[in-house]
């Protein structure tokens, strides 16, 4: 081996070792500080590209979870309109059928009279404050409830309205029905009847709906979790690992300055031979 002061090829070996020892102890401490091991391009293009594609359609998912959510929210307010529409009937028919009897005074008739009047009325109420966000599902000419089920927002669930108004589709009874006299009575009664009929249907209709957007719900949800496991398999880090590789590349770090400050002091070894 040769001596020489202007070049220390020892000195250039320890040198390209500590540098490769430091770039891997920074690629670690980055992983632990970011828990990834792929957290840039620059890292893996390939597995970064594909974790960005995932997390693109979790994010559409996010947005289909609310759009799931509104829908529920909307038909759930449709469906306590429909039970309590469904319970005005009731409460309606026990005054019409009161209201048939032959033995009924004048005073009496009237007060059955005007309390029909009063629960028919609060059905129009009922029905036109049954709004969620806008959406009203169960007045006349109401509004279906759409909700989005893809990432992409190309497929969706879409649950017809029920029209619950008064001289709608399905309550018969209109806005002038009353039981002041026998025969008016019996023609209420059996509207009500047909109305009680129709609203149960409406309202198996909607629970069949709320139904279907729960069990969308549930999926998307497990749909959700999985693909951001299968994107954590791509580029989280194992921590134990990186733990153990942290405390390998320190300790070759502290040998690699130790090496590099020998192979320094080598040239002056030279002087020996001119003493």
């Amino acid at each position: 081996m040769a001596f020489s002061v202007n070049t220390n090829a020892g000195a250039f070996a320890a040198l390209q070792n500590l540098n490769k020892t430091s770039s891997s102890l920074q690629t670690v401490q980055s992983r632990i500080n970011t828990g990834q091991k792929v957290s840039s391009a620059k890292d893996d293009a390939a597995t970064f590209a594909i974790a960005q594609k995932l997390r693109g359609d979790v994010a559409g998912l996010n947005a289909v979870k609310s759009s799931l959510d509104r829908a529920q929210s909307t038909i759930d307010v449709a469906i306590a309109a429909g039970e309590a529409v469904s319970d005005l009937l009731i409460e309606l028919k026990e005054k019409a059928v009161a209201a048939k009897d032959t033995g009924l005074d004048t005073a009496s008739r009237a007060s059955l009279n005007n309390d029909f009047k009063q629960l028919r009325d609060q059905i129009t109420s009922i029905v036109s404050n049954a709004e969620f966000n806008g959406t009203n599902t169960v007045k006349n000419s109401g509004s279906a409830i759409v909700a989005l089920t893809s990432d992409d927002g190309s497929n969706t669930i879409t649950i017809a309205a029920q029209d619950l108004s008064l001289a709608g589709s399905k309550v018969t009874l209109t806005a002038g029905s009353s039981i002041s006299t026998q025969d008016l009575a019996s023609t209420a009664v059996a509207n009500i009847e047909s109305s009680i009929s129709n609203v149960n249907t409406a309202l198996s209709a909607l629970g069949s709906g709320a139904k279907r957007l729960d069990l969308q719900r549930s999926f998307v949800n497990k749909l959700s979790d999985s693909i951001e496991v299968g994107v954590g398999n791509l580029v989280d880090a194992d921590l134990a690992k990186e733990s153990a590789s942290l405390q390998a590349l320190q300790v070759k770090q502290q040998l690699g300055l130790q090496a590099l400050s020998i192979a320094n002091q080598a040239p002056s070894t030279v002087l020996g031979l001119f003493r």
